[in-house]
């Protein structure tokens, strides 16, 4: 079917407003909103005929780094480093183990070689950051197996990308240097990380220094900083996705000058990628054609779930101080999504011999995934009793008013329990006079601050004030209690 521009145009809009209207109706049935989006594509592929898989891969690498960035800005490095052991042992360890297990079935259940078994293998072996992402976001599971999770699914696509794109080359150059390969393995990761340290110290430094005009420069700063991130690391040939991540995570975790503006902006834009890129995955895909491989799917789809992932979660993690249980509830939740997909379409482009029948398992086999994982993992939690409640409660937020070159602004803070002003009314607190405390947030009420409003642990203050005074103020809302000293007792003689 052809289309003229406006055509194009409408058919967008309908798409997004679909999507949007499919992920409030996926929340409500506990399902990833993915698989809703992609049954649209799947649905539109009867009429619109699409087989561009460079255009779709390149669509899809961007979308993830939006989708990443998005993440790591949103991962809290408190809870995070608690697991980072453990988490960086699944996203390496166990990634290996899951494409070698899987891969071996594949060899066999696909009639592929070995090569081809393993590719299969790397290609479905990593978790998917959107698919985990959306899922355990409105779930109220135990925050160490949800940072657990979030983290490795934030950081194990540059194995699953390394493994992919090596076996490729071995398939096609028979006679390259496996010592290389593992030399590049280092470098790729080694340098990514380095790069993504750099690049989010330098976006701290960037974004709280420049002056722009209006607070909505700043969102579109800090994603032209990631994409620049992405590109200059893969240009060294190495892992962009993984720089693009920690630097996220730096920046998310960072003191930060319109925090609001840029998370907000970076949310929303990550859903409009997802959509768009879910559903452009699902017009890839011929429906007629997933027929001939349903069996070979399903065998598959159900050895990766219980045996391949189960057994990559339980080797990695043995030195681990994580229960039976939440061992069983990790690997159940290895949420497969859209990069397998987008790997899927490295072979195609490839020129692989079995390159559509690859791609048909692995959509078949993330389409399952997400259908069974994602639609009973607030179950599974529940009955293994790692839910502490049907789902979390949304914060409050306060969009701020964009001050543009004054010398004013508005900043949040959230007091802990050590916290000095704890307990104290606000008369009692000395502020300087270009001082004002705006707002009072606490639990799901929005109080409006009076001289008798008494402070609490877990509050979130607005602060109006001067620029200038920004360190002095926050170091005098921070500050903690003085250490209280029991009674001392002079030896006697």
């Amino acid at each position: 079917m052809e289309f003229s521009i406006n055509g194009i145009i409408f058919l967008l809009s309908v798409l997004l407003v679909i999507g949007v209207l499919t992920a409030k109706f996926s929340s409500r049935l506990g399902l990833p909103s993915l698989v809703f989006f992609i049954v649209v594509g799947m649905a539109l592929s009867n009429y619109i005929y699409y087989d561009n898989a460079e255009l779709t891969q390149l669509f899809g690498i961007i979308a993830l780094i939006i989708i990443l960035f998005d993440g790591g800005i949103q991962t809290k490095w408190g809870d995070v480093k608690k697991v980072l052991a453990p988490s960086a042992s699944l996203a390496t360890i166990g990634v290996v183990i899951t494409t070698v297990v899987i891969g071996v079935f594949a060899k066999y259940i696909l009639g592929l070689t070995w090569l081809e078994g393993l590719l299969f293998g790397a290609i479905v072996g990593s978790t998917d950051a959107a698919a985990v992402f959306s899922v355990l976001g409105n779930k109220n599971i135990r925050q160490r197996l949800t940072s657990t999770l979030e983290a490795e699914s934030g950081s194990n696509d540059p194995m699953a990308i390394f493994l992919t794109v090596s076996i490729i080359q071995l398939i096609q150059q028979p006679e390259s240097s496996f010592f290389l390969l593992v030399l590049n393995f280092f470098w790729q990761m080694g340098l990514g990380l380095l790069m993504g340290l750099l690049f989010g110290k330098l976006s701290v430094w960037i974004i709280n220094k420049i002056n722009l005009d209006s607070s909505g420069l700043y969102p579109v700063l800090s994603l032209s900083l990631a994409v620049l991130a992405y590109a200059l690391t893969s240009l060294m040939d190495a892992s962009g996705l993984l720089a693009v991540y920690i630097m996220a995570v730096m920046i998310g975790n960072a003191d930060l000058t319109y925090r609001h503006a840029i998370v907000r902006f970076n949310e929303g834009f990550a859903w409009m990628m997802q959509i768009m890129m879910f559903i452009l995955l699902g017009l890839l895909v011929f429906p007629n054609q997933l027929v001939h491989i349903t069996w070979q799917g399903i065998l598959l789809s159900f050895l990766l779930m219980l045996v391949a992932r189960p057994l990559g979660v339980f080797i990695s993690m043995a030195f681990s101080k994580y229960t039976m249980k939440e061992k069983l509830f990790i690997s159940w939740a290895g949420l497969k999504g859209a990069v397998p997909i987008v790997l899927a379409t490295y072979p195609m482009i490839a020129g692989l011999e079995n390159d559509t029948l690859i791609f048909n398992v692995v959509f078949f086999v993330v389409l399952l995934s997400a259908l069974l994982q994602g639609a009973t993992i607030s179950p599974f939690a529940n009955y293994l009793k790692l839910s502490e409640g049907d789902s979390k409660s949304v914060p409050h937020s306060l969009e701020l008013v964009s001050m543009g070159k004054t010398k004013s602004e508005m900043i949040e803070i959230e007091l802990n329990e050590d916290a000095d002003i704890c307990g104290k009314e606000l008369k009692d607190i000395e502020l300087p006079t270009d001082t004002l405390i705006t707002a009072v947030i606490r639990g799901d009420k929005l109080l409006t601050p009076r001289g008798d409003t008494r402070l609490e642990a877990g509050d979130t203050l607005y602060i109006l004030l001067s620029k200038k005074n920004r360190e002095r103020i926050k170091a005098l809302i921070q500050k903690k209690k003085p250490e209280e000293k029991g009674p001392s007792f002079e030896k006697q003689a």
